[in-house]
This record gives structure tokens, sequence and C-alpha cells, in this order.
């Protein structure tokens, strides 16, 4: 098929080397503009511009698609179908009426459960078992459209960063399928009673607060980690927690139970194992306790 894929972050980076490894015509990439990044806040491309760089695939990077002249340039790469993970960008209904076979997106969750911009960090949040991937057929609604194919898996104890890069996978090799079968699936319509919408992270919910469960906050660790991470403050310095685990104890929310920081919530505790420093690489918190005593009763925030 001739195919215009489009995404952005390295989630969506499996799919295009599967759909170039299985032999598509790849005419172009359209994804994000380069953004300003690290510490000389230079232009940066994204992981899928430059994985398309690699692979001599034509890059485009519109702000926008809604003008005729940037519609006119992809109706002119005559595409029999565009394939989209996490593009970042909505396409209107007239480039979603270009391909011949319309347009298909790889969504991080099964749907129509957590619609929207961060479904694997909702569903960590949320104490979900399973997630998985659906290929959609896109329509104007956000992620309403007929689903085509579904994987599920399981969420255990993963991090969003785990749980991303698993999905990532596991949509790359089920877009190879779909479209390998594509004339005999039959699209089933979404049951909108059933659907969630997974909202856009806020950075605000990153911060945690000691009165809430123990396994509320572990969730809250993984569904945040690597980013933003959720943290605390000690001595008035952010710490972030990308690991913990919960211990059955009690105590006052916020305080220090022993000198292995393990804190008291507002039902158990949480023993942070991995955790980050503000401008410092990720430690084992055995590691960060051995410069930095914590003993009990130290209240953090």
């Amino acid at each position: 098929m001739r195919i215009v894929f489009m995404g952005t972050p390295e989630f969506a980076v499996p799919a295009l080397a599967a759909l170039d490894e299985a032999g598509h015509t790849l005419v172009a990439a359209y994804t994000q503009p380069p953004r300003p990044a690290g510490r000389g806040k230079k232009l940066q491309p994204s992981p899928v511009q430059r994985e398309a760089e690699i692979r001599h695939i034509p890059v485009r990077c519109p702000a926008s698609l809604k003008s005729a002249e940037v519609q006119a340039e992809f109706a002119e790469l005559e595409p029999d179908i565009a394939v989209v993970a996490a593009y970042g960008l909505i396409l209107p209904q007239a480039v979603l009426d270009i391909p011949k076979h319309g347009c298909l997106n790889i969504h991080a969750s099964l749907l129509p459960e957590w619609r929207g911009a961060a479904p694997i960090q909702r569903a960590i949040l949320a104490g979900d078992a399973v997630t998985g991937i659906t290929i959609m057929q896109m329509e104007a609604g956000l992620d309403t459209g007929p689903m085509l194919a579904t994987a599920r898996t399981p969420v255990e104890d993963k991090t969003a960063g785990e749980l991303t890069a698993e999905l990532a996978e596991i949509g790359a090799q089920l877009m190879v399928g779909t479209l390998i079968d594509l004339p005999a699936l039959h699209a089933v319509p979404q049951d909108d009673m059933r659907a969630s919408h997974a909202a856009k992270i806020d950075k605000a919910e990153a911060r945690i607060d000691w009165s809430r469960d123990a396994e509320a906050i572990e969730r809250q660790a993984r569904a945040f980690a690597p980013f933003p991470g959720a943290w605390f403050t000690l001595g008035g310095e952010r710490i972030k927690v990308l690991a913990a685990d919960v211990v059955a104890r009690e105590g006052k929310p916020g305080t220090a139970l022993d000198d292995e920081l393990t804190i008291a919530c507002g039902y158990a505790a949480l023993r942070p194992t991995r955790i980050q420093r503000a401008g410092k690489p990720a430690m084992d918190a055995a590691d960060f306790l051995r410069g930095r005593a914590v003993p009990a009763g130290t209240v953090v925030e």
C-alpha cells in the first residue's frame, strides 16, 4: 500500500519501522515540527522524524493541517491509507477523506475505554488490570471511530514508560496484521455508553497527597514514571518517586515511620524504592539514604 504515516513520539516509531519493513511504500511521514529541548534549547526533531530520515522516508512537519495548501499537498501523495499513532494534531474531515481506505489510528487503550490524550497513564491511575491497543477507523470525533482490531496486555506493576514501550510494539504488529487482513475485516462501532475520557495529564496531578491511600499513591508513581514524576518535598527539596512498595503500617500521613523512608499515608504506608532528586539522575532510595539520613518522625510534604 501507499501509506502516509502520521506520528510524533517514541510510541509511534515501532509502527513506522514495522510498516516500512513489511514492504509498504511510505510516501511521507507527517510529524510535529522540531521543538526546543535540552539545556541549549536547540530545535530537536521528533523521534518519528529521526527514524523516517534514517529510512529515507520524506518528512513533512506542518504546524497545522487546516490550510487548503497543506491539504492539497497531502492529496498529491495519493495515499491508499493513512496510519496515525500519537500524531498530536487534529485531522480535519478534508484530510480524513483523502486516503482511499481512510485513516487508521493506533490507540493505546481498549476502546471505548480511555478515549483521549493520556490513556496509558489513566489506566494505571484507575488500577485497571488489563489494557491494550485498538486499531480504529478515524472520524471527526475524539477516538470515537469504529474498531477493526484489538490486542490486550496485563497492566501488572508496570510504569507508564514500560507500558508505553510494550504497547508501541504490540500496536506496530497489530497494524501490520490489520493491513494484511483489511479486505476481510468488519469495523465494529464503539459502545458510547461504556466510554471514559483520558484527559491530558496536568502537572499539578503529580504532587503526592499523603492523605490518600498508599495503593493509590503507588499507582500515581507508576503512572507518572518517567514523566512528569510523582513528587514530594523533603527539607524544601523536590523528590520524585519513580517506584515504590506499599507497606502495611500506619501513622500520621506524611510522616516517616522508620529510617528506610517508609512514609505513612491515609491508609497503609509507602516506601519509595527508586527516586530522583531535582537535576540529578534517578537512583535507588537505599543509595540516597546512605548519603542523607531521614530518621523516623521526619515530616515530608
